[in-house]
């Protein structure tokens, strides 16, 4: 760590953290009420459990991008933070924010669209938090170094306000409502969330691998154009069937299958600049972690994705357990892992420690991991069972998950083992322990 003002971050590490096992815990709930559905029948019902566990995952991944900007924007910039108390007054008001949201909803006061279910006033509350950080970041990328990793994680960080916007419209008409609901969720996700995650990624290779900031930065550019180029469009998978023009079958068909692009370019940037480098760096922990999000955000958002992409097989798959399993991968892999490789590399230095529990941290990836791919194929196969009863032979919704059980069971019981793995991240992360526990290579100084 070099400059003081990085310190804040921790506030957003530790909050995402915490809201990590929380939306971990709230998906036990939730796969425990499939199986054995009159669990928390009344206390607990199945859909305001899977409103929390979602909306758990969106503002933990949030917060772990506010924290990593915080992080890296002083470094990058080379000039402290504009100001270090603004950014703890957001990281409050935007827990608390959070945490009121939970409370609605365990009352039921929500609104009805899926994801942004937030009450209005407390999306309008996010809207302040957000401009209170892009206020703070963009006066400190102004005042420094400006360079290709502060550009493009502005922008993505500006898109994911912008867009956001459209969720304070709610049209009456459904066809309306699902097109400019498709411009947050999947404009977040598959755009602007793509350009964040490639900006810290790219952080993370020059200063884990030593190459050279020049060859990062062309990879970068290729990376960030190939999302946007094929993200943006590739909002037409989504609209193939709730109402609009045909030709969107084409162009989402089209630019959906080019959205494996860019994430294959990941896998090859990531393992090219380790080859390249050549650098035995002492956290070796944070070095699985940035090379194991960009081989399952290849595979979850990539590989899944197109498995269902195209217009026809859509119209089998759409809504079964095939998006499931696509959700669960792709998350896990873009977003889960690259705020966990950015905590796993900032924690130690900004503690001032050497990289520590890197051994208990690797396993827990191994374990995490294993468990979300366990979970990932139990849902496709469910999926695929799902896609043929149901869509092709025509059988009743309620008859065709009683087929079901045994995968969804299987997913439970790769839940749990998700739980163990996360259990074992936070604690590496958060408990003090030993250092160079993984080789023999000798120490370097921080970053």
């Amino acid at each position: 760590m070099k400059y003081d003002s990085q310190k804040v971050a921790l506030y957003y590490f530790a909050g995402a953290l915490v809201l990590f096992v929380a939306q971990i815990l709230f998906g036990l709930v939730i796969g425990t009420i499939v199986v054995l559905p009159n669990t928390l029948s009344e206390l607990l019902p199945f859909n305001i459990a899977r409103m929390i566990h979602t909306n758990a995952l969106i503002v933990w991944l949030l917060m772990g991008f506010f924290g990593a900007s915080y992080y890296l924007i002083p470094e990058e910039a080379e000039t402290e933070l504009y100001s270090t108390r603004l950014a703890i007054v957001q990281f409050w008001l935007f827990l608390i924010g959070a945490a009121a949201a939970v409370v609605g909803y365990l009352f039921h006061i929500h609104e009805g669209r899926e994801f942004l279910e937030q009450p209005l006033w407390i999306k309008l509350a996010i809207v302040v938090v957000a401009l209170m950080f892009l206020f703070n970041i963009t006066m400190t990328v102004l005042k420094g170094r400006k360079t290709a990793i502060t550009n493009i994680l502005l922008l993505g960080l500006w898109g994911i306000a912008v867009f956001f916007l459209f969720s304070l419209y709610n049209p009456a008409n459904l066809i309306m409502d699902k097109i400019f609901w498709w411009w947050v969720v999947h404009l977040w996700v598959e755009g602007v969330w793509e350009l964040v995650m490639a900006s810290i990624l790219a952080f993370l290779m020059i200063k884990l691998t030593g190459v050279d900031r020049e060859v990062v930065e062309k990879w970068l550019y290729v990376i960030i154009g190939l999302a946007l180029f094929s993200g943006i469009l590739g909002t037409g998978h989504h609209y193939y069937w709730i109402g609009t023009p045909g030709y969107w079958q084409w162009i989402g068909s089209v630019f959906s299958t080019l959205e494996v692009a860019p994430f294959f370019a990941m896998v090859v940037f990531t393992f090219m600049m380790v080859w390249k480098g050549g650098r035995a760096h002492p956290n070796k922990a944070a070095l699985l972690w940035s090379l194991g999000c960009s081989v399952f955000a290849f595979f979850g958002a990539g590989v899944w994705g197109f498995l269902h992409t195209l217009a026809p097989v859509n119209y089998i798959t759409h809504g079964t357990q095939i998006t499931a399993a696509h959700g669960h991968l792709a998350f896990y892999g873009a977003y889960v892992m690259i705020n966990i490789a950015i905590m796993t590399y900032a924690m130690p230095n900004i503690l001032k420690r050497e990289p520590y529990n890197q051994l208990l941290n690797m396993w827990g990836f191994w374990i995490t991991s294993s468990g979300v791919t366990f979970m990932t194929f139990a849902l496709t196969f469910a999926g695929v069972v799902q896609s043929h009863l149901q869509r092709v032979l025509g059988m009743g919704f309620m008859e065709v998950q009683e087929q079901l059980s045994l995968f969804y069971w299987m997913r439970l019981g790769a839940g749990l083992a998700t739980f163990i793995g996360v259990v074992l991240i936070v604690w590496s992360l958060v408990v003090p322990g030993k250092a160079k526990q993984v080789g023999r290579v000798a120490a370097q100084p921080a970053e």
